[in-house]
């Protein structure tokens, strides 16, 4: 059999993706190295490269990134993190159940990445003040952004892919996938207490100490704070507005981090010192490398061998969607897999006779599968991503079996919940 551009492809996404599994070098080393491999091979000429680079999710992380770390020099994030630590009264499952309630609840309104890029400092702190270990905390808040995410169309990236194609509202969307996805959190958060309660001890004594603790006194620039605070209710009205206003939004974070930098007249060379260049980085050789898979029309063959297994029935036909969009969301990072699975669900949904036929609750499945499935593994989303970078930069790495070991039984509880969910609103009956 003569080798072909589909093999290649392949062959570099297996030997990257074992690469990342297997720690041998850096994640974004291995994720470069895929990509220079895709164009070394011309799977992809070099401008079909960079045309596959989201910048999008690139421009909109490093935004945010720049706002977060001027806002982490006021103090806030520790006030925000003792505050956290009292209300739940020293305790690091309460503090943990807290924190990522909290990331679940903006994860909804804004989008889950900036939503981990503010509050992972939080967990961090809380972690630290507690003496527990920071990468279960860390684990459990990029889940729950992922799960928040799905409950509006706004925020997960896939749910914003999917809006656009489909021409799916707001209000529609979280009408219908909206109710899943919370039954879904709450049934998370109920778990977790189980998967983390040995993680989450603390002595009594430090339980008592942490209530001691003055948070007054962590605020270090009450002003920047101000600016700051104002900067980031305009960043995320514009997140809000971004669709009426016709903007994208990576161009509103954009805008956010450059207002601030006008405003505060920081150096933008020590702005841009702290951002993740890592993470972005690995996003963009990993955007490469799936390229890779979806010029070649490997994932294309994959969601239509799917579809044609449903045998037209649309029960059928949506349980495949759900369970594979979870599946590859996990392995192939769930923003390439939706644009790839766009089209696919369109001719599906056209195939067992369109609108009429309820087939819109392939666009749910879709969104739940790809948006759940992210929390897999730690290349299945970007909160994900972020996370561990950050918490390596604290000190503390996350490896692919760690997350793994947690988002496999969190995957499961909330697409079973998914499953049911969809079958007995829209199937069902």
């Amino acid at each position: 059999m003569p080798l072909t551009d589909a093999h290649v492809a392949v062959a570099i996404f297996v030997v990257t993706y074992a690469l990342i599994v297997s720690e041998r070098v850096h994640k974004t080393t291995a994720a470069l190295l895929g990509a220079v491999a895709v164009i070394a091979f011309h799977v992809l000429e070099t401008e079909e490269a960079w045309d596959a680079i989201d910048l999008n999710v690139v421009l909109l992380l490093a935004g945010m990134m720049v706002i977060a770390n001027t806002t982490a020099t006021t103090g806030v994030f520790q006030w925000i993190a003792i505050r956290s630590v009292k209300a739940a009264r020293g305790s690091p499952m309460g503090a943990l159940l807290m924190l990522c309630g909290v990331t679940a609840g903006l994860s909804a309104f804004l989008d889950n990445v900036t939503t981990v890029v503010l509050i992972a400092p939080v967990t961090i702190l809380v972690a630290e003040t507690l003496g527990v270990r920071i990468a279960p905390m860390l684990i459990a808040e990029a889940i729950a952004s992922n799960i928040g995410g799905t409950i509006t169309l706004i925020g997960d990236p896939p749910n914003i892919l999917i809006g656009s194609f489909a021409g799916v509202g707001f209000a529609e969307f979280t009408q219908n996938v909206g109710p899943g996805a919370v039954l879904a959190l709450a049934v998370y958060l109920l778990f977790l207490r189980v998967q983390a309660r040995r993680e989450m001890r603390a002595s009594a004594e430090v339980r008592a100490r942490v209530m001691t603790i003055p948070e007054s006194d962590v605020i270090t620039d009450p002003r920047l704070l101000r600016i700051c605070l104002g900067v980031l209710a305009f960043t995320m009205a514009g997140f809000l507005a971004h669709g009426a206003l016709g903007y994208e939004p990576s161009a509103v974070a954009l805008t956010g981090a450059t207002v601030l930098l006008l405003i505060t007249r920081d150096d933008p060379h020590h702005a841009l010192r702290d951002v993740e260049w890592s993470t972005l980085f690995f996003f963009i050789g990993l955007f490469v490398v799936v390229a890779g898979l979806e010029h070649t029309g490997v994932l294309g063959r994959v969601g239509r061998e799917a579809t044609e297994a449903s045998g037209g029935s649309l029960g059928v036909a949506t349980m495949l969607i759900l369970w594979l969009s979870t599946l590859l969301s996990g392995i192939v990072d769930n923003i390439p897999y939706t644009a790839t699975m766009l089209p696919v669900v369109r001719e599906l949904g056209a195939g067992l006779g369109g609108e009429a036929a309820g087939t819109q609750v392939l666009w749910w499945a879709l969104a739940m599968g790809a948006d759940l499935g992210g929390n897999l593994t730690v290349i299945g989303a970007s909160a994900n991503v972020l996370v561990a970078n950050l918490a390596a930069r604290s000190g503390h790495r996350i490896s692919f079996w760690e997350f793994f070991r947690f988002g496999l039984p969190a995957t499961l509880v909330t697409v079973a919940i998914s499953t049911g969910y969809l079958w007995l609103r829209f199937l069902a009956f």
